[in-house]
């Protein structure tokens, strides 16, 4: 199944609802006690996604109204994230690019909630603070209930589903301080979506293309399988210290083709329009404003 928080033009408070080619059903219109979000379903558990499934393929066979997706807007396809963890120097390329080490342990940073922004939104930055701001098409992981301790060979079974992220930089900044939360957690600098598209729907999470296209110009072009850690070891890895709780987004790197590295260098620019695409889960697209 696929899963978008989408509102009607003019609204500020999305609601959630299943996607079925290009068109929405929304939960709370066929479900007396329908999960107000994402996050919402996810602790329900498998019971709860069941009842969902159930109640959507009745809606469907009765002939329910759908609303084009077109006619709607995204917010950010996770809401109320238990955390967002990323990984960085995931990808030989991307790493060796912007001469990085990928070192013996995985390079792990959280990002802040305020930066998580949806589909078709546009993301603004004060031109005074950073004049670098790069893309990153990263594979987005939700994690669907506690993982502590998971051997790799299990850890798949602990993902609820996966979307897209667009993990967005300031590298300026992100190569003046040591940490680099601050530079990737501006508001809006972490879009996701357009869907979170269920475990079951990806049959290999290190089979899968991603692009990223700025301004007509593909610039990433790469696939999952280049990950220098799959999804199933960075989760193992991370349960061996702390339990990963539900709802728990994890932004799993970004290949080679960075901005930064390019000569000459390719940044978002003011009215710059940049998509991150990942097969089998859609396209993400923002828009860029410089203020």
């Amino acid at each position: 199944m696929r899963f978008a928080h989408l509102r009607v033009e003019g609204q500020t408070t999305p609601r959630l609802a299943v996607v079925v080619a290009e068109a929405a059903l929304f939960l709370d219109d066929v479900m007396a006690s329908a999960p107000c979000d994402l996050q919402d379903l996810i602790e329900r558990g498998p019971d709860g996604l069941a009842e969902v499934r159930s109640m959507v393929d009745e809606a469907l066979a009765a002939g329910a109204e759908l609303v084009p997706v077109s006619e709607l807007r995204h917010s950010s396809a996770i809401l109320r994230p238990a955390q967002v963890i990323a990984i960085g120097a995931n990808y030989a390329a991307h790493a060796s690019e912007l001469k990085l080490r990928s070192e013996t342990a995985m390079t792990i940073f959280s990002l802040w909630p305020n930066s998580l922004a949806g589909h078709g939104g546009t993301t603004a930055w004060p031109e005074d603070l950073t004049t670098q701001v790069d893309y990153e098409a990263e594979l987005g992981v939700i994690i669907g209930r506690p993982a502590r301790g998971v051997h790799v060979r299990d850890a798949l079974d602990y993902v609820w589903g996966y979307t897209v992220v667009n993990d967005i930089t300031a590298r300026d900044l992100q190569f003046s301080e040591a940490q680099w939360s601050r530079c990737k957690s501006f508001d809006g600098f972490t879009p996701t979506g357009p869907v979170v598209v269920t475990a079951d729907e990806i049959a290999d999470p290190q089979d899968l293309w991603l692009t990223t296209n700025l301004d007509g110009r593909i610039l990433q072009d790469a696939s999952t399988n280049e990950m220098v850690r799959g999804v199933a070891e960075i989760i193992s890895y991370l349960s061996r210290s702390a339990t990963i709780p539900p709802g728990t987004l994890i932004s799993t790197g970004s290949p080679g083709g960075a901005g930064y590295s390019r000569n000459p260098q390719v940044f978002l620019r003011d009215g710059s329009t940049v998509t991150v695409s990942i097969e089998g889960i859609g396209s993400l697209t923002t828009h860029c404003r410089i203020v």
